[in-house]
């Protein structure tokens, strides 16, 4: 198979979602999304005497979680079931009771799993961020993840970027999270650069459309589910299972 080729002509920054783009932290992720919404629905279903109604990680998780902002996975996924709780605020303590609260039992969650068992990383991305910056391009990371410094400091991975936009970033501005490409086009901001000059690099549905939506100039698709065409269906220009397979064009 011919390896894909990323022309640096063409391209002035690439922008780099986190997780299950360079880090693979999705299986952390999924795993604490359910345990936070099964441990939420048993006591919601118990209280309507309904039967109880899992997390589907397979199905919910793609559909209504990943790549979001903690607070808009929340409310995605509670919409899904006809759900509806008050938003709360965001330093809401970990709890049952709102949007926020919520959102924070699973922000607690991944943070234990960090701590305590690290993060592994996709060497392939490592090395495409590394052989970019030799030839100039300036590189960021754009994630929903409110843990994203702490997950790109345990990965000794903080240096390679010129720009971090975050969860934390994306509330402190006000930016909406992907599928919009608000953070995606802040980040090209912060490079110096224009959506038409930059690359993104995603994993997500929400992401690949964030991208599309935003007029980048590539759209780049990781596929580790082994599902290409859906990614090509929601934005991707192109597909790759390792972005170390990625060609350089001086």
């Amino acid at each position: 198979m011919t390896a894909p080729v990323l022309d640096l002509k063409k391209i002035d920054a690439v922008l780099f979602d986190l997780d299950g783009v360079l880090t693979a932290t999705s299986r952390v992720h999924s795993a604490c999304w359910k345990r936070m919404f099964d441990g939420f629905l048993k006591d919601y279903y118990a209280e309507k005497g309904e039967p109880f109604v899992p997390f589907d990680i397979d199905r919910d998780y793609k559909r209504y979680v990943d790549g979001r902002l903690r607070d808009e996975g929340v409310n995605s996924f509670l919409s899904s079931r006809g759900i509806k709780l008050s938003y709360g605020k965001i330093d809401d303590p970990p709890g049952n009771d709102t949007v926020c609260g919520l959102a924070n039992i699973k922000f607690k969650m991944v943070r234990d799993v960090i701590e305590t068992e690290g993060v592994d990383v996709f060497d392939g991305s490592v090395d495409l961020v590394r052989r970019l910056r030799k030839h100039g391009v300036k590189t960021a990371v754009v994630s929903s993840s409110k843990s994203c410094r702490t997950v790109l400091d345990s990965a000794k991975l903080t240096g390679l970027f010129d720009a971090i936009v975050d969860g934390n970033v994306a509330n402190e501005l006000n930016l909406a999270g992907k599928p919009e490409p608000a953070t995606y086009m802040k980040a090209a901001q912060l490079l110096g650069t224009v959506p038409a000059r930059a690359a993104v690099v995603e994993d997500a549905i929400s992401g690949v459309r964030a991208g599309r939506r935003g007029g980048f100039g590539l759209v780049i698709g990781v596929d580790r589910d082994g599902e290409p065409a859906v990614l090509k269906e929601n934005g991707a220009d192109v597909v790759v299972t390792d972005l170390g397979r990625f060609t350089l064009k001086p």
